[in-house]
């Protein structure tokens, strides 16, 4: 039976779910593991979201919590607020309670990809705060490490993305995720794709 991958994502303005897109592609190239692509629930009223100029939902379907256990891995992915994950991925969170309380999530392996609109917004401490998450779940956080290779040491242009996952900035919203972002997207699916795999077959 194949492994089954989940990629879990909130996005207000489209980089977020770029990023998931490529994820996804990264991890279908994995043979033996299925993939499927989640967002979870928008909390702002749609006149808020209208004023902040953000575009409609595409047509991910929404994931539940109780949708959370089907599943043998993750990717989380979200934009950061004040350097930590945004409020709509953390409601989704508050709300796997009951899941956390009977352990139903413990052992599998998770990763976490993210959005910050500078340089000094959050690259680190946004996924470094979502370990929480994982902890009390007792999910094991896979992080990409330097896995990706030369492209972790690249200086003579502006990249997201860190030893904990796949990263891009936002800017002011006009800039969208480079080709070396994307790259590491896809690396960081293909390689959480194969650890999910991993722990499937041997579980």
């Amino acid at each position: 039976m194949a492994a089954k991958l989940y990629i879990i994502y909130y996005s207000t303005y489209g980089h977020v779910e770029k990023l998931a897109q490529e994820i996804k592609k990264g991890a279908e190239s994995v043979e033996g593991v299925e993939v499927k692509l989640w967002q979870v629930p928008e909390t702002l009223p749609d006149d808020v979201l209208g004023m902040m100029g953000a575009p409609p939902k595409s047509d991910v379907p929404v994931i539940k919590p109780s949708e959370l256990p089907a599943a043998d891995g993750f990717i989380f992915g979200f934009p950061t607020r004040f350097g930590m994950m945004a409020g709509q991925f953390k409601s989704f969170m508050d709300a796997t309670g009951g899941l956390w309380k009977t352990q139903q999530l413990a052992g599998k392996p998770a990763g976490l990809f993210y959005s910050t609109g500078s340089q000094g917004g959050g690259q680190e401490t946004t996924p470094l705060t979502a370990i929480t998450q994982l902890v009390h779940h007792g999910m094991i956080y896979v992080p990409i490490g330097y896995t990706f290779g030369a492209g972790m040491f690249e200086m003579e242009q502006v990249k997201g993305g860190t030893p904990y996952g796949a990263g891009t900035y936002a800017g002011d919203g006009s800039r969208q995720p480079s080709e070396l972002e994307l790259a590491q997207a896809f690396h960081q699916g293909m390689y959480i794709a194969g650890i999910t795999k991993k722990l499937k077959e041997t579980a």
